[in-house]
């Protein structure tokens, strides 16, 4: 199947307008690669004390250069249920690479924090600049320097995401991603989400939210709805770089421990001492960032992946912003329906044929990039085939034929929509993403008054108080990197579904996020310039009539234009943003971290692209 136009056209707009990024990148994966092994570079103290505490026979090998060292990087902790199974990895990877001729090292953990514990509090303003921390942290356990491939232990929202970028830095690395799993199915995603929304009108106590809660969230691994956490296993596998199948198989089976052994003998076989070497700078290269995007909109995945892919991008010293993401949106079907935009969890998703039938019928219509390099080898036909074992050995087998549920996975002939699930929005506000593959076609386009707030417990008020019993916007400001940190404001998300039931046209306008559960309220989000960084989106005043097309991909306040000119914003105290729980030591970051569309980060990044609007148009490329 020959690649679809518009796909061409804009992975070939992203690799000209990467050029140069691009190739000061690969020129110094180069220089790294032709020093050699690391071990042979540093001194015989460095090298003492990088072995000391090994077993006598692995230091032996490494100590004689004839094993490679593989370098393990962890997100454990066991606060949260989607970490807690990495505790046993290390043990079973070390094994694992010793029976394969290499040698494991434990060379750091990196901080994870869960939005679920966090979501509505303050510390939900560390969560976005966490992902930065997560990638120095990687960066650190990598920067001893005597390693020849790494596997990154991680799985939730930020972490994944700031592991590649710091692992991007070091390129010339074969790096492999290993998950967890996500946790059996508990009390349905829908029946939480009703539950929650009576509580919000006061029909359910605290204790009976709770109880529905526990039941929900109730052992080890990843939460089952298809938020941040698990849209980042999807792109792990759709960018190749996880054995192929392994993103939904649950923690503590033994399907799961062949799979983690597998990963550390794989690693170990493609280091630079092999004829097979696949360093992390061969598979991140254009083809697999806009694979990624693919994956995105044809699952609905998490908006939140509109920054954390352009921070990956940059890392790797490419640049793409929201227009690539709308474009590809326009051709891509969503063959997917996972909470929220459906009623299915991950592990039903993964029955009825999970990833390895999603690439394959992408694959069939010319929509991802077939050729690329993966880990396991040239060509993403690799990714179509599922895991099993027999007698007590790890084998693949093609996925099904069919989808075995076409409720939760379609085909592509027969999508549940012709395009994908997100838009880009532009207008007099700035620019906007928003996730419509949940929201109803009556939702879509919203015209209606604003009522402007600058906190979304502003917000949770004055429903509390009876006062958003009719149709509005809700304007929630000084909620971007610099003001605050980007929180999520998936708190909102009950109240406004209970308005919207009752029959009112509600929407979400903010330069903040939401989760990667937002659902079935329309919600424009990410808005750039943020209010704090001179965004017009602090120009509006409750009353002022909000235009959001979704159809048309217009967000606008219809103002009078000399009316609009002569308002002056006068931005709020925020102060209180750098108090507590931490927020403190976080200053530096909202100082200098960019926008949402140049991908939220705190550290040097490749240099802005320029707007869609100065680009040649698709469909000229595509021809």
């Amino acid at each position: 199947m020959s690649l679809h136009p518009i796909l061409s056209a804009v992975t070939a707009r992203i690799r000209e307008r990467s050029a140069v990024t691009r190739a000061a990148y690969l020129q110094q994966v180069d220089a790294a690669r032709r020093a050699g092994s690391a071990r042979g570079q540093v001194s015989c103290t460095n090298l003492a004390h990088a072995i000391a505490a090994v077993p006598d026979g692995d230091k032996r090998e490494l100590q004689g250069a004839r094993w490679p060292n593989l370098a393990i990087v962890s997100s454990y902790n066991d606060l949260l249920s989607a970490h807690q199974p990495l505790a046993r990895f290390p043990d079973l990877i070390k094994d694992a690479a010793r029976k394969a001729g290499a040698v494991a090292q434990f060379a750091g953990g990196v901080p994870a924090m869960c939005d679920g514990v966090t979501q509505g509090q303050p510390g939900m303003e560390l969560s976005l600049f966490s992902r930065d921390v997560i990638a120095m942290s990687t960066a650190i356990a990598l920067s001893h320097n005597v390693f020849d491939g790494a596997l990154c232990l991680g799985v939730c929202d930020k972490i994944v995401p700031g592991m590649l970028i710091g692992a991007l830095q070091f390129g010339h690395l074969p790096v492999l991603f290993v998950p967890a799993g996500p946790m059996t199915s508990g009390l349905s995603n829908n029946e939480k989400a009703k539950i929650r929304q009576r509580h919000a009108e006061g029909k359910l106590s605290q204790e009976e939210l709770l109880d529905a809660e526990m039941r929900a969230y109730h052992g080890a691994g990843t939460c089952t709805f298809y938020g941040t956490a698990n849209s980042n296993q999807m792109l792990m596998e759709v960018m190749g770089l996880h054995l192929p199948g392994s993103a939904f198989v649950g923690p503590h089976t033994p399907l799961r421990e062949a799979l983690t052994r597998a990963a550390a003998q794989r690693c170990a076989r493609i280091t630079q001492a092999s004829a097979e070497y696949t360093p992390i700078s061969a598979v991140i290269d254009e083809r697999a960032i806009v694979n990624g995007i693919v994956g995105l909109l044809a699952t609905g995945g998490s908006t939140n992946h509109t920054i954390h892919l352009i921070a990956i991008a940059r890392a790797a010293g490419i640049v793409i912003d929201w227009g690539d993401f709308d474009a590809l949106s326009a051709i891509v079907p969503l063959l997917a329906r996972i909470y929220p935009n459906g009623a299915a969890d991950v592990n039903q998703f993964h029955a009825a044929g999970g990833i390895g039938l999603l690439i394959r019928e992408l694959l069939s219509e010319g929509l991802l990039h077939p050729d690329v390099k993966t880990v396991v080898g040239q060509g993403l036909w690799r990714y179509t085939r599922e895991p099993f074992i027999y007698g007590s050995t790890l084998h693949w087998r093609p996925a099904p034929a069919c989808s075995l549920d076409p409720d939760i996975l379609a085909s592509a002939e027969k999508p549940f929509s012709a395009d994908g699930g997100l838009r880009l929005l532009s207008g007099n506000l700035g620019r906007a993403v928003i996730k419509v593959s949940a929201v109803k076609p009556e939702h879509r386009v919203i015209k209606a008054p604003a009522l402007v707030f600058d906190t979304q417990d502003a917000v949770l008020a004055a429903f509390k108080r009876g006062e958003l019993q009719r149709d509005f916007v809700a304007v929630v400001r000084y909620q971007g990197p610099r003001a605050n940190g980007m929180p999520e404001l998936h708190k909102l998300t009950p109240a406004l579904g209970v308005l919207q039931d009752q029959g009112y046209k509600v929407a979400l306008l903010t330069d903040g996020r939401m989760s990667g559960a937002s659902g079935k309220v329309p919600a424009a989000i990410h808005i750039t310039p943020e209010c704090l960084d001179g965004g017009p989106l602090a120009k509006v005043r409750s009353g002022d009539m909000i235009r959001l097309d979704t159809t048309a991909g217009v967000l606008s306040a219809e103002v009078d234009a000399a009316e609009w000119a002569k308002r002056i914003v006068i931005h709020p105290n925020l102060d209180a943003n750098g108090v507590g729980v931490g927020r403190g030591l976080f200053a530096s970051a909202r100082a200098t971290a960019t926008s949402a569309e140049h991908g939220a980060t705190t550290f040097g990044t490749a240099p802005t692209s320029p707007p869609l609007a100065a680009e040649a148009p698709l469909l000229a490329l595509a021809s």
